[in-house]
């Protein structure tokens, strides 16, 4: 049978996520990994899973095995509403929905809102995965400035002014891939930008609590509330196979949001909503959280000290106060996708930048590494043996 002549035209634009096949390679034995972008499973509050597991089973029941709510697990909701209240966002329980991670909402505002050929304005670079989710629906990329303080606020103005844009996306504290923070007075200005040309701003914030120095900057959202989409996620600060991303919207889209996300799954696991809940409420976060930052703050301080001792000085690398990520760039025209071949061969692995690019001419000279998942004296000798290998090249 002729399965390919099945297929929809638009899964031409579904590309194999370049980072999931990268670590298909580094997966093999001897090669210290700087690629991936996942929490480290030390990370995880394993010691008190089976107390939540208990509280839950005892607060819910068979209550937590059943189908739920749509917008999402009550109990949760609540808590959700409180944890972004610390965030200084203002959003009542019932007007925060749970989905199945923060990629969940991204799908759902792609299939909600994108037309083939409508433009959204972006970072450059930008989230991978933000591209794996609105490429499907065909839209056009506006790709906007950025420098070591976040997205430049000219370029998004320069870029409402002359384009019809169906949504801006922005990762704007501690970005994935380049680590770093829009700061508070650009926050204040793009807040007053999107407001006077009326527009709609994607906030993803999902390494924010992830802060190992400095002080918390507020979000978009604080500053422009009818014109964010504001989505955050657990994944990074209890556990991400359980799945729990959040959203707070404007009613409308909230609506809209809500019956995009019954065609998929009708809602998200009641027993692991129940899970973050109890995680919540306990105050377990609380708690748990400075564990985590004691756990990543050396191993970005590790990896900081190793570029700047052992990278060729004209290697520079992008400040950053928190989150999983750092960004080198190499001199102009460096090839870094050749480099990333020599040192697989080396046993070192690193993304290359010109992934989250969504120009073809952009981010030859630029790789993404992630420092979560290596200690510290590992992260040295992977740093070294990149050194090595650039002066090899």
């Amino acid at each position: 049978m002729n399965y390919e002549s099945l297929l929809a035209g638009r899964t031409e634009l579904m590309k194999a996520n370049a980072i999931r096949e990268i670590l298909k390679v580094v997966s093999k034995p001897g090669v210290i990994s700087l690629a991936g972008g996942i929490p480290s499973p030390d990370s995880f509050p394993m010691d008190i899973f089976k107390e939540l597991t208990d509280r839950v089973l005892t607060k819910y029941s068979s209550g937590a095995f059943q189908y739920d709510l749509t917008e999402g697990f009550v109990p949760l909701r609540e808590q959700v509403s409180l944890l972004l209240k610390s965030r200084g966002i203002d959003a009542p329980p019932d007007t925060v929905n749970i989905t199945s991670g923060s990629q969940g909402v991204l799908d759902a505002v792609a299939k909600l809102l994108i037309s083939k050929g409508d433009k959204i304005a972006l970072e450059a670079p930008t989230y991978l995965g933000a591209l794996s989710a609105f490429n499907p629906y065909e839209p056009t990329y506006i790709r906007m400035d950025m420098d070591e303080e976040g997205l430049v606020p000219e370029s998004l103005e320069q870029t409402l002014k002359t384009h019809k844009i169906k949504f801006i996306y922005l990762v704007p504290t501690f970005q994935n891939p380049t680590g770093r923070t829009i700061t508070l007075e650009r926050r204040e200005k793009i807040a007053r930008i999107i407001k006077k040309y009326n527009a709609l701003l994607v906030e993803d914030d999902p390494y924010s609590a992830l802060r190992y120095k400095g002080e918390n900057i507020p979000a978009i959202k604080t500053l422009a509330k009818d014109n964010v989409i504001y989505i955050s996620t657990l994944s990074k600060i209890f556990a991400p196979g359980l799945r729990i991303g959040f959203y707070a919207a404007p009613k409308f889209l909230r609506q809209w949001l809500v019956l995009v996300k019954q065609g998929v799954d009708l809602h998200t696991s009641t027993f692991n909503q129940a899970l973050a809940a109890e995680y919540l409420e306990g105050n377990y976060l609380v708690s748990h959280l400075p564990k985590i930052i004691n756990l990543y703050k050396p191993k970005q301080a590790a990896m900081l000290s190793a570029i700047e001792e052992k990278l060729p000085k004209e290697f520079t690398c992008s400040p950053s106060d928190g989150g999983m990520f750092l960004w080198v760039t190499g001199p102009r025209g460096f090839d870094m996708i050749r480099l990333y071949h020599k040192a697989i061969e080396n046993g070192v692995a690193f993304v290359p930048g010109k992934f989250f690019f969504t120009s073809e001419e952009e981010g030859i000279e630029t790789m993404r590494l992630n420092y979560t998942m290596a200690d510290e004296k590992t992260i040295d000798l992977a740093i070294g043996k990149l050194a090595d290998t650039i002066l090899s090249l």
